[in-house]
This record gives structure tokens, C-alpha cells and sequence, in this order.
């Protein structure tokens, strides 16, 4: 299987963040760790954002929880800019069932009630399973359920692709 360039669809993601927000000096920026949050400091290093970059993990705010476990070493919230009514860009790797995005959101109005959030995602896989869609979008590109994308970065920051594939049982 081919998988797609993901420094081509990084470029595409950051053209369409880039026209649709061409004042950035008020626009809050969360990554969503890991692969969100890397694509989150490339964006914000690339297009300038006037306020730091911010960071969640959806690890304690997830509906599942209880069937998951905790995973081995979430990462602390870092949110270095006040929510309360600014309109906040989340971004995150891969958008598949859109439970993370919907913990994320859950997150994040524990710092206070956004004016308008936004999803950027690098690939989004289909497959929802609530009702959550992202406004920018590197690739449309199913997979099947046992299927997933895992995005890795090298020491420069560059990404990189892989397909993980899970036996069916």
C-alpha cells in the first residue's frame, strides 16, 4: 500500500491554515499530544502565531477510560494563553472515531469557554462515531477498522508515515 507523503500533506494542512487565518495574533493554538502536538510547533514556528503554543492529552477525558487503562506516561496540559472566549485551532495527526477530539474539547473547557474551536488534522481516516468533523484537512484516506496511521518525526522534525495493522479477531 502507498501511503501518502505526510511533509506533502503538512504543507497542504499549513496552506489552508495559513489562508483561513491570515491575522493570527489572537488565535489559540492546541496540539494534541503526540502527533497533534508535533504538527502544532511546526505550524506555529512556520506561520508565526502571536500567542505560544498549547498542548492537551486526552488520557483522563476519555470515554473509555475504564476499558483502556491509563496509557503509559501521559503528558501534562499546557495551555500558556487564556481560553475565555478566543477562538482556539485544535490540531491533531489522525481523525478517525472522534472520541479523542471530543475528550480534547472536554479538556479544554476546563480552562475556560472558547468563542469558537476549530479541528486541523492531518489525515482524517472516516469512520466517526460521533458527530465532530475537522475544517482543514491534509488527506481524506480509509483505512480498515483493524487498520492505523502512526506518525513518527526524525531528529530534523521531519514526519513520517507508517500503517499499523492489527490481527482481526
Amino acid at each position: 500500500m502507498n501511503l501518502p507523503n505526510p511533509e506533502s500533506l503538512y504543507a497542504r494542512l499549513r496552506d489552508q491554515i495559513d489562508k483561513a487565518f491570515p491575522d493570527r495574533s489572537a488565535l489559540g493554538l492546541i496540539g494534541v499530544h503526540s502527533g497533534g502536538a508535533w504538527i502544532a510547533e511546526r505550524l506555529h514556528a512556520d506561520l508565526g502565531f502571536a500567542l505560544p503554543c498549547g498542548f492537551l492529552d486526552s488520557a483522563f477525558y476519555r470515554d473509555d477510560f475504564s476499558q483502556r487503562g491509563l496509557k503509559d506516561d501521559p503528558k501534562p496540559a499546557e495551555v500558556p494563553f487564556d481560553v475565555e472566549g478566543r477562538s482556539i485551532l485544535l490540531v491533531d495527526d489522525v481523525l478517525y472515531t472522534g472520541r479523542t477530539t471530543r475528550a480534547i474539547v472536554n479538556h479544554l473547557f476546563d480552562y475556560g469557554r472558547p468563542a469558537k474551536i476549530e479541528l486541523a488534522v492531518l489525515l482524517d481516516r472516516g469512520g466517526r462515531q460521533l458527530p465532530i468533523d475537522a475544517q482543514y484537512v491534509g488527506m481524506h484516506y480509509q483505512l480498515k477498522p483493524n487498520q492505523s496511521f502512526v506518525l513518527t518525526r526524525d531528529d530534523q522534525g521531519a514526519f513520517r508515515l507508517d500503517l499499523e495493522v492489527k490481527p482481526i479477531e
